[in-house]
């Protein structure tokens, strides 16, 4: 059997995997290798929460293509009647912006349900209940899927189906390829490939959030000016937010972004300041220039091995991880890697 390796446990990295081993069942042993896995990474911070956010300058098709893929999976799994397992809700949300040039035309606005603009009478009756001055916002219905739940189905799926996890970290690609054949290697390290590729585009974009019992709260809202603030109700709690400070690596609580971020959330909904704070977390997003997601063949000695890097999704991880996995199942099939089960039919 051919061997493919997943590198990263986060939630590329498992959507990756399991369509990886679901495609090459009885094919290819796919090992995924990863030190952290969940409830253990970064998107186990995550709201979840469905919406193209921090993704550099990657073309607007990609993310369009990707993030499509995406959100239908979502659709299929809350039709399945796995909502509740993996904590998928379809919500209102509404985005807003105080940018004096208003709010583009979404790329993905065909993608979501009932997009629409909203009026001036809108944005005026809104600023004035957030204490804000919008210029452009837009109002439509999307999924959350909470990586909490996400993943270990993800997890389960991907052993189900005969993928192997090893628990280890990962220093190189040589360490990986030592003493073991390889015939390609997923790359999903995320922040990871800064040191592990010495990618210099990579940096992080440190958020902190908080989570708070709300039970009464049905509506996400996100301001994404740059000083903005955003409500995301999970199932069981609800995301105040947060922070995307770039090229910083500081995961303690700050005191100053706790009251930047109840101060925002509670003037645009005043009724949070009776919401029981239930926990504050900080995660590092891996941001980059643009998503990477490329094959490469890749030199180590004298072996010349097909790795395929996926890392780089800012803070969308959860929204294209998906679409992102398709790609790299589409990518592995110039590879040819099942040629000799085809060539037995």
């Amino acid at each position: 059997m051919k061997q493919i390796v997943v590198l990263g446990a986060g939630v590329n990295g498992l959507c990756a995997a399991v369509q990886l081993a679901e495609y090459y069942y009885n094919v290819a042993k796919v090992t995924l290798i990863s030190e952290d896995v969940t409830p253990n990474t970064t998107g186990d911070l995550s709201a979840g929460l469905w919406g193209p956010y921090y993704c550099g300058k990657t073309p607007d098709h990609k993310i369009v293509k990707w993030s499509a893929d995406t959100h239908v999976f979502f659709h299929q799994l809350w039709k399945n009647g796995l909502a509740a397992r993996l904590g998928i809700s379809l919500q209102p949300c509404t985005r807003l912006t105080t940018d004096p040039k208003g709010y583009p035309e979404p790329s993905w606005k065909d993608i979501v349900f009932g997009c629409v603009k909203l009026s001036q009478k809108e944005l005026e009756r809104l600023s004035y209940e957030h204490g804000r001055s919008y210029t452009g916002g837009y109002h439509f219905a999307t999924f959350t899927c909470q990586p909490v739940g996400l993943l270990p189905y993800l997890f389960n799926r991907f052993i189900n189906v005969g993928g192997r996890f090893v628990q280890t970290k990962v220093d190189s690609i040589e360490s990986v390829l030592s003493g073991r054949k390889v015939d390609l290697v997923v790359n999903c390290t995320g922040l990871g490939s800064m040191s592990m590729l010495g990618d210099k585009e990579m940096l992080p974009i440190r958020g902190q959030i908080a989570r708070v019992c709300a039970p009464w709260v049905f509506e996400i809202i996100l301001d994404d000016s740059d000083d903005g603030n955003y409500v995301i109700p999970n199932t069981e709690t609800v995301i105040l937010g947060g922070t995307h400070q770039m090229n910083d690596f500081n995961r303690n609580v700050s005191k100053d972004d706790s009251k930047f971020i109840f101060d925002g959330c509670e003037r645009m909904l005043p009724s949070l300041k009776n919401a029981a704070l239930v926990q504050e977390q900080v995660g590092l997003r891996p941001g980059r220039s643009t998503v990477r997601l490329e094959l490469e063949h890749y030199r180590a000695g004298n072996l010349t091995v097909p790795i395929i890097h996926n890392y780089g999704h800012g803070g969308c991880g959860v929204t294209l991880a998906w679409g992102c996995g398709a790609e790299v199942l589409e990518l592995s099939q110039q590879l040819n890697l099942d040629a000799d089960s085809k060539s037995k039919l």
